[in-house]
């Protein structure tokens, strides 16, 4: 499964490499003009500046290959994310407000009529549910103040 932000992460690295590409260029050509007695013609079919970018790309092919980018084995996955409420006081409060809404959607569909006994009955279990964890993460969070 991919992740939401993968087409992003897909253009930021494009962009990013063909930017790169182009300021390595420009760079290369700058330091062979400052550093060339006679100057330097800047044609693409010099050798010169064809080892200097051949030099920068397997520099570039050793660093990818020590941080490990063609491994065959799959990266370590990033450890478990934080329980909602306890990153931090905005967090927290991102989730007693998304509780809060969704113990006024069940008040609201309790109080509609031409419910069938067992939809009602479901109703008021995940009403029981939502209102007991919003207590939870309150109830924690006060004991983490409290110490």
């Amino acid at each position: 499964m991919r992740r939401p932000s993968a087409l992003r992460r897909l253009v930021e690295t494009l962009t990013l490499s063909f930017l790169l590409s182009i300021v390595l260029t420009v760079l290369v050509g700058y330091v062979l003009l400052s550093v060339a007695p006679g100057g330097f013609q800047a044609f693409w079919i010099d050798p010169v500046l064809e080892a200097a970018l051949f030099a920068i790309t397997v520099v570039g092919l050793g660093v990818a290959v020590a941080r490990g980018a063609f491994s065959k084995e799959m990266p370590s996955r990033p450890g478990p994310e934080a329980r909602p409420g306890e990153e931090g006081a905005w967090e927290l409060s991102l989730e007693l407000d998304r509780l809060h809404q969704e113990e006024r959607r069940l008040l609201h569909a309790l109080r509609t009529p031409k419910r069938s006994p067992a939809e009602t009955e479901a109703l008021r279990e995940r009403l029981h549910e939502v209102q007991a964890k919003r207590t939870d993460l309150v109830r924690r969070r006060e004991a983490e103040y409290a110490e």
